[in-house]
């Protein structure tokens, strides 16, 4: 079971979760196209992702090229040339300022800045280390359900601070 979590930085809630039995990047895109049907509102999104391969896929910078109005022959071929290069190439197109949905990445080796790893432990310590799961859906009910609990009574914005490191 893979689960593709959201969490707003302002509300402090997790919005439209999904999951699945894979995660690729199809499964990705599925859940970024999702994501931003849930509030046509919105005029620009901005995205925080880890540097998961899924999340600089060529399946999500088609979709985006595709939403700009962007010529899909302008991309190149994936591993060989333009913006399909490489990972490097199709993660600087997405995060392309200009674009309606915008990517950024955190750096390498710190999840310790991914809100999503802040809330994912939350998880762990009130829900998956006492609970008692005897099936996959029994385990999705009831991270649905902690989720909707969450949101309801402990949601707010994450403030965390980084002193440096001492020596």
């Amino acid at each position: 079971m893979s689960w593709f979590i959201n969490f707003d930085v302002v509300s402090g809630q997790v919005i439209e979760p999904s999951w699945g039995p894979t995660r690729t990047e199809e499964d990705a895109l599925t859940h970024v196209q999702r994501l931003i049907a849930s509030d046509p509102h919105v005029t620009k999104w901005h995205l925080m992702l880890d540097n998961l391969n899924i999340h600089q896929s060529e399946a999500l910078v088609r979709w985006v090229a595709e939403q700009q109005g962007i010529d899909q022959e302008t991309l190149g071929v994936k591993g060989k040339s333009g913006v399909l290069r490489s990972m490097e190439s199709r993660a600087a197109f997405l995060h392309d300022s200009t674009h309606q949905v915008v990517f950024y990445y955190t750096p390498k080796h710190a999840s310790w800045m991914n809100q999503v790893e802040i809330w994912l432990s939350i998880l762990v310590r009130k829900l998956l280390k006492r609970g008692n799961f005897p099936s996959l859906e029994d385990l999705c009910d009831q991270i649905l359900a902690f989720i909707t609990y969450y949101n309801a009574t402990m949601a707010k914005p994450i403030k965390w601070t980084y002193t440096g490191l001492t020596y």
